[in-house]
């Protein structure tokens, strides 16, 4: 049995100052391909730039009975992100993880926002500028200023939370400039931030609740995960973010916010895995700050944690997601459309 590990091959220079989370892909498909072929896979690895003609070569000449898709988006062109997994669609080829509808709507915070508002699950107050200057806030101070469309922390610093218009003004340039629009400003919620992992084994079932851990308490520093926090060990706002598996909660807001994340992944569609992010408010109100249908996979990420924390190994998990996909395959006859 045949599977291509597919990826998104690093484009950024290594001194470009968000190359640190592209690279990590690399370490995550080394783990990914060494789990599948010690279960008896037959496993090859394709890591895509820029040109997708170099996808659809090499589909067609692998004709892998399976994909396992750990292709992030490219890191200057992050909709690739769901591109790949439209181009598996087509091609009739199963692959692991959510699709491609999810993938789109996932990548667009604000988007997101809006259906999670929709369908009643509490998140920040927020409002989207395409172009700046911002006239007046509608949200109450402080604020938060992400790009709308990274993933995996780009663009958030400890400048990411200010407290008056003339800031955010300054951060709302910076980040149309250096990533585009949309940027979204949402109101910054104070208390504990939880993530739930959430996978389907094959019942849809919340992994242990997870928390990261704020211990930095110098005036000035702002209780956020941040890009440095997530990508370069040592750094003052990785060594202040510790995660904690699992987290020390009340059974009674543990099975809350789990229920909440179940219901974000249906709502989005997600499949396969995800993570729910969470804030829970001094008055103990959750919010979901992020839903993520494709969060990190490496064994040392957040989802290996939660995994852990109930018992199943990443190398299982792995293994688990390739019979899912072969089984969606084989339901649908996908699995035989490169071999006509």
């Amino acid at each position: 049995m045949q599977v291509l590990v597919l990826y998104n091959q690093p484009v950024l220079p290594a001194d470009h100052g968000d190359a640190d989370s592209e690279h990590e892909i690399v370490y995550t498909v080394e783990m990914v391909a060494g789990y599948l072929a010690e279960a008896g896979f037959d496993v090859s690895r394709l890591g895509v730039a820029r040109d997708p003609a170099a996808l659809l070569t090499a589909l067609r000449r692998a004709r892998p009975d399976v994909v396992f898709n750990l292709f992030e988006g490219l890191a200057d062109h992050g909709g690739t992100e769901a591109h790949a997994a439209g181009l598996l669609d087509w091609l009739g080829i199963p692959y692991t993880g959510c699709p491609f509808q999810t993938l789109c709507v996932a990548r667009d915070k604000p988007w997101t926002k809006r259906l999670l508002r929709g369908a009643g699950l509490s998140t920040a107050d927020f409002f989207v500028v395409e172009e700046g200057p911002v006239e007046e806030c509608p949200v109450g101070w402080p604020v938060i200023v992400k790009p709308g469309l990274q993933d995996a922390s780009v663009g958030l610093d400890q400048n990411s939370v200010v407290t008056n218009l003339e800031r955010l003004n300054e951060r709302v340039a910076y980040l149309l400039e250096t990533y585009g629009p949309p940027v979204l400003v949402e109101e910054f919620l104070r208390g504990r931030e939880f993530n739930v992992g959430l996978i389907e084994s094959p019942e849809l079932r919340a992994l242990p609740v997870s928390e990261i851990v704020f211990v930095e308490q110098e005036p000035g520093y702002w209780p956020i995960v941040t890009y440095d926090a997530k990508w370069k060990p040592g750094s003052r706002d990785y060594e202040a973010t510790p995660a904690k598996y699992p987290a020390e909660v009340s059974l009674r807001l543990a099975q809350r916010l789990q229920a909440l994340a179940k219901q974000a992944f249906r709502l989005l569609g997600c499949r396969d895995y995800a993570r729910v992010d969470f804030r829970v408010r001094p008055n103990g109100k959750p919010c979901i700050l992020e839903v993520n249908p494709n969060p990190d996979f490496s064994p040392t990420a957040g989802l290996a944690g939660g995994l852990a924390s109930a018992g199943v190994t990443h190398a299982q998990f792995t293994v688990e997601l390739v019979h899912a996909a072969l089984a969606r395959g084989e339901g649908s006859g996908n699995a035989k459309v490169l071999t006509v």
